[in-house]
């Protein structure tokens, strides 16, 4: 009864003005390519600034793969704003390079020459470039060239202290915030076959992605440039995806932050035997990755989803965590959309939002490994069949269909959207689980049907529509030029992430093996 307690004490109008302080943050990647769609050989434009400091333009695995990132917001559409702003000061310092508008890559040529993204010569730079070159030794460097969007949520401390006094607890407010986090993560993996569903945009891929690797595929078009699965959600959540066969033995459980961190931390100290083949340095004494085990860093682990906790330069992810506690989570399971400017829209948005709550509002017992094989079969399926009528998912130890344990999930998430749309005074947030709710009745409403039905409509494969789609969205921002004051703030951020990297690699004073020791010591 725990989500009844807190959204009967919620209604109340003291209570229900704090769910105004829901905040929310994206993360955008994007590939750079060609005119004709392959992946940019350029390096990452310097009138974009620094990847390595600057706030709002970075780059991910590859110097072709931007990532967008905006400030944290209470207001929706302030993010959706502020990333508008970064993608059309992007695309007016882009000469014949279009983003790539799909989260599966297309017209991929040799491993070795999807570009390693560089940071400069500081430490930090040099590390976060190995751990990259590690990255491309272990899985193989086309994997890392996915894009997709981050969704970072998080609640106000104001929200935090009504939820504790109102259970009771003993706990300190940032013990309590981290265990309230911890629930909605482990809520989030049990529902997450829900988003792959609703918003699943990867149904299908190019044959260059695919090249040598084992899959469970079928031709989409007669000159088999383009594989796809009939009822696939989201490929690149799959075997296909950001997954991997060593760290399949990891039991990562979120049921506390020293089990956490202790699960990750073994990971990280465990010798394994593949990545000592590969060997720590070339025969030039030059790093290929920052050590030879399971994990090189904890960013390695792939997850959906991430406790997260802003960490100062330098400092380790795990360090800043189980010192100061959760701050917010990162939703990392979102496909691009193509259909939208921006991979993400604002009905998107307001569904998160109430998605997430009702994850973080709802009892949350702990997990064991029995539910893990749940959660794992109910990706895989969600994942490959998930358009499929009548497909059928374990909870706990029934079996029930995809759609009837997502009607139920999105009724009781219902009274959630009810009271975020009672604190902003609206109906936006039912009008988007409305959406969802039609999307569950008819599948060809989905992301992913939509695609194959426009590939299907316009005798196209999977690259021609992601090109098709790339090319309306450079012509729209390249002939609606960003604003005076849009063009001046992103240009004076440039010049001072420019200034700033050279900063840290005047003021470097220890050599990088020593840096690198530090940095595992934390």
């Amino acid at each position: 009864m725990l989500l009844q307690d807190h959204l009967k004490r919620l209604a109340q109008p003291t209570a229900n003005k704090l769910l105004l302080e829901v905040s929310r943050g994206l993360e955008r990647e994007s590939l750079r390519v060609t005119e004709d769609g392959s992946l940019s050989q350029r390096g990452h434009p310097s009138a974009l600034g620094s990847a390595l400091t600057h706030p709002s333009i970075t780059t991910d695995f590859s110097e072709a793969l931007l990532e967008f990132i905006t400030a944290p917001s209470q207001s929706a559409e302030a993010v959706i704003d502020e990333l508008d702003d970064i993608q059309s000061y992007t695309y007016s310092q882009l000469k014949n390079e279009l983003l790539w508008v799909s989260s599966m890559p297309c017209k991929l040529g040799a491993d070795n020459d999807v570009p390693i993204a560089n940071f400069g010569s500081s430490n930090i730079g040099q590390m976060k470039r190995i751990y990259r070159q590690g990255l491309g030794h272990r899985y193989g460097r086309s994997m890392q060239t996915i894009a997709g969007i981050h969704y970072n949520f998080s609640i106000s401390d104001g929200l935090w202290e009504h939820l504790k006094e109102s259970t009771g607890s003993r706990l300190s407010l940032q013990e309590y915030k981290t265990s309230g986090y911890f629930g909605l993560i482990r809520n989030f993996r049990r529902l997450s076959w829900l988003l792959h569903y609703l918003f699943g945009a990867t149904p299908a891929v190019c044959n260059s992605f695919v090249q040598q690797k084992p899959h469970h595929l079928q031709p989409f078009d007669s000159d088999r440039q383009s594989l796809y699965a009939p009822y696939a959600t989201s490929l690149r959540m799959g075997d296909l995806g950001y997954q991997s066969d060593a760290q399949s033995s990891l039991a990562i459980h979120y049921n506390d932050m020293p089990s956490y961190v202790t699960n990750l931390r073994n990971a990280l100290d465990l010798p394994y035997a593949p990545y000592k083949t590969i060997g720590l340095k070339d025969g030039d004494n030059n790093y290929k990755q920052l050590n030879t085990h399971l994990l090189q860093i904890e960013n390695e682990f792939y997850s959906s989803i991430r406790p997260k906790r802003t960490a100062e330069s330098g400092e380790p992810p795990l360090h800043a965590l189980q010192n100061r506690g959760i701050e917010y989570v990162e939703v990392r399971s979102l496909d691009l959309n193509p259909f939208t400017m921006h991979g993400i829209d604002l009905p998107s948005i307001r569904f998160l939002d109430s998605f997430l709550l009702f994850c973080l509002l709802s009892s949350s017992p702990e997990s064991n490994l029995a539910e893990q094989k749940n959660i794992d079969y109910n990706q895989t399926a969600s994942v490959y069949n998930g358009r499929q009528p009548g497909l059928l998912l374990q909870r706990d130890s029934e079996t029930l269909s995809l759609q009837e344990w997502g009607q139920q999930t999105l009724k009781e998430i219902a009274p959630v959207a009810e009271l975020l749309d009672s604190a902003h005074r609206g109906k936006a947030h039912m009008k988007a689980l409305e959406h969802m709710f039609e999307r569950l009745e008819d599948s060809q409403k989905t992301p992913s049907a939509r695609i194959l039905k426009a590939m299907n409509d316009e005798s196209e494969s999977y690259y021609a529509f992601s090109m098709r789609m790339a090319q309306q969205q450079a012509k729209y921002y390249r002939e609606r030029q960003p604003s005076e004051a849009t063009l001046t703030k992103y240009q004076h951020m440039a010049a001072q992430s420019l200034q700033l990297q050279q900063q840290i690699e005047i003021s470097d004073q220890m050599s990088f093996e020593h840096y690198l020791a530090d940095y595992y010591c934390q």
